[in-house]
């Protein structure tokens, strides 16, 4: 569920009824072709944002999104918050030589540490940097000793994909889908600021 008002009272219906319809065929009905996870998730999320948290909910009297906006001012994360919110973690015995292995690379870590397991917290995209944690708590940075790979295997930037070929007719969700990422335009790009509390 995307980040933002809670869903009204039947939230399942009310996607299957206006979203799901639009993408799904049978009954004579030609539905959207959907590319990819990404195009759905494109197309879900500016759905949610554009129509189902703007429209007026009949049991509360209020859009979704007014109905949480009336609990403004939120507090805004730090760059740093931000950034760590997104980092990924895995847990490493240190061996006797203060060095951990993660993903081919080895790193020196306090050696304090040795014998102990330890959390290695760590931008995907960037295994040149990790910090170190020992029970919730910081233990520093670890230092690369040597580094193979560059970021994790498993970590895959996000490429789009070229739009697919509308059917006939009106496209719906296209329409929300440009409205959706006109108005993002306008907004901050969090993925821009990763790397700024590390400088």
């Amino acid at each position: 569920m995307p980040p933002g008002p809670r869903w009204a009272a039947h939230p399942t219906r009310t996607v299957n009824g206006e979203f799901t319809v639009e993408i799904a065929a049978g009954d004579g009905r030609p539905g959207r072709e959907i590319g990819d996870l990404a195009e759905m998730n494109r197309l879900f999320t500016a759905w949610v944002e554009n129509v189902y948290h703007r429209r007026v909910h009949s049991e509360t009297g209020m859009a979704p999104l007014a109905r949480w906006m009336a609990g403004a001012p939120f507090p805004v994360p730090s760059a740093g918050d931000l950034a760590d919110a997104f980092r990924w973690a895995e847990h490493r015995t240190v061996a006797k030589t203060g060095l951990v292995s993660l993903h081919g690379n080895r790193y020196q870590v306090d050696p304090a540490l040795a014998g102990a397991k330890a959390e290695l917290v760590f931008d995907p995209f960037d295994l040149s940097f990790l910090r170190v944690r020992q029970q919730s708590r910081d233990a520093g940075v670890a230092e690369p000793f040597q580094i193979s790979r560059h970021s994790h295997p498993k970590a895959r930037p996000e490429v789009p994909a070229a739009p697919p070929v509308p059917v006939t007719g009106i496209d719906y969700l296209a329409l929300v889908d440009a409205r959706h990422t006109a108005e993002l335009a306008g907004k901050v790009n969090y993925s821009a600021l990763a790397g700024q509390d590390e400088q």
